[in-house]
């Protein structure tokens, strides 16, 4: 049996005999704040929901298998888990991060340097030399997004890590795009992984939630000692959404590939098409079209893709990074490293492929008569 075909399976069986007193399969939410104590100083391992719930636990441990971690945290959202890691950090520490990174990354990053002296540096992703000349004496990690949004650049991660391991500094890598059933960075040498778990791992665009997976027990203890310090833990019942949407993972993420390299192909005959990113794998998509000013009715005329901020769920998804999930990068820091005012961002669903690229075709055919009138 492959390491896929393993894979598949467990995730089916996330939570599968758990329950051994009314042997559901389904696993329980325990919804209790609270856990009974038969004696003072006896406990079975559950005391407060904070701390410890049944729910969570069977995420966290599935989540942590599926990585190759040695631990993992369900966190209130993706956000949360970014903050989590970097808790971990004393102030004035520096950082190297992806240069194409999600725009929520960088205005906490902005926060982080404001508030409490860390300093980021940024990587444009092509020269390892270089990414290795960022190292200053102070450098305690390196933040790696891969495939990036929303240009889709890949990251070796195994170059990577040989330099963190070479300067003593942690690898941290944000997995949401590619989800385990791509890439498991943790196998590879990375420390941490971050998920924004609301997107392909939930995949129905209805549950808000983030996961971080350690490698070595001194981080894993000390996440363990921050989780449960701040408290940004997610709730039993998005735990149990959670579970249940990755039941699904391996079946959605096949499907959306197949689709999205059909809107790979589409998209890079269209005249009105200029540039295409897709990293090859994964239901992500983004492309240019000939005119900022043609974004806004290609954006209303379409019937099937839902223009929205999120990705990864079910539904197709269409996304302005400009004006939305990247508004708070500086327009003149955005364009330095190409992320142009004509660029769109697809998440492509699982529905028919014949329907997705029908809709691409009908929104673009309208504005390319809005261009022959421009003309």
């Amino acid at each position: 049996m492959t390491d896929r075909c393993k894979q598949d399976t467990f995730l089916v069986q996330i939570g599968n005999r758990r329950d051994e007193h009314h042997r559901a399969v389904s696993t329980p939410i325990y919804f209790s704040t609270a856990f009974r104590h038969e004696h003072i100083g006896l406990q079975d391992g559950y005391d407060y929901t904070r701390s410890a719930n049944p729910t969570r636990d069977v995420l966290e441990e599935a989540v942590a298998e599926l990585e190759g971690g040695d631990g993992a945290f369900a966190t209130s959202s993706g956000m949360a888990a970014v903050q989590l890691v970097f808790s971990l950090f004393e102030k004035g520490a520096h950082f190297i991060a992806s240069r194409d990174i999600y725009g929520g990354n960088f205005r906490l990053f902005e926060v982080y340097e404001e508030k409490y002296g860390f300093r980021f540096s940024y990587w444009d992703g092509k020269s390892y030399e270089e990414l290795a000349e960022l190292i200053e004496e102070d450098t305690q990690a390196i933040f790696i997004e891969t495939p990036t949004n929303p240009l889709m650049q890949t990251t070796d991660l195994e170059k990577v890590s040989e330099i963190t391991k070479a300067h003593n500094i942690l690898h941290i890598v944000d997995n949401t795009l590619f989800t385990p059933y791509v890439q498991k960075p943790l196998e590879i040498g990375a420390d941490i992984v971050i998920h924004s778990a609301t997107k392909y791992l939930a995949g129905h665009n209805d549950v808000l939630a983030g996961l971080v997976i350690s490698k070595g027990e001194a981080i894993t203890e000390e996440l363990a000692f921050l989780q449960n310090s701040a408290g940004a833990v997610l709730s039993p019942y998005d735990c149990w959404s959670l579970i249940r949407g990755m039941k699904t993972l391996a079946l959605r993420m096949r499907q959306h590939e197949t689709n999205a390299k059909k809107v790979v192909e589409y998209l890079e005959q269209h005249p009105l098409v200029t540039d295409v990113y897709y990293p090859g794998r994964s239901g992500m998509v983004s492309f240019e079209i000939t005119e900022e000013a043609l974004v806004e009715p290609f954006l209303q005329q379409l019937k099937l893709f839902t223009f929205a901020e999120s990705l990864g769920g079910v539904e197709s998804f269409l996304t302005y990074p400009v004006t939305q999930t990247h508004m708070d990068i500086p327009e003149e820091v955005r364009l330095s490293y190409g992320l142009s005012n004509r660029l769109l961002r697809a998440s492509v669903g699982i529905e028919h492929e014949d329907d997705i690229i029908e809709d691409l075709e009908q929104a673009l055919a309208h504005i390319a008569t809005l261009e022959v009138k421009h003309g």
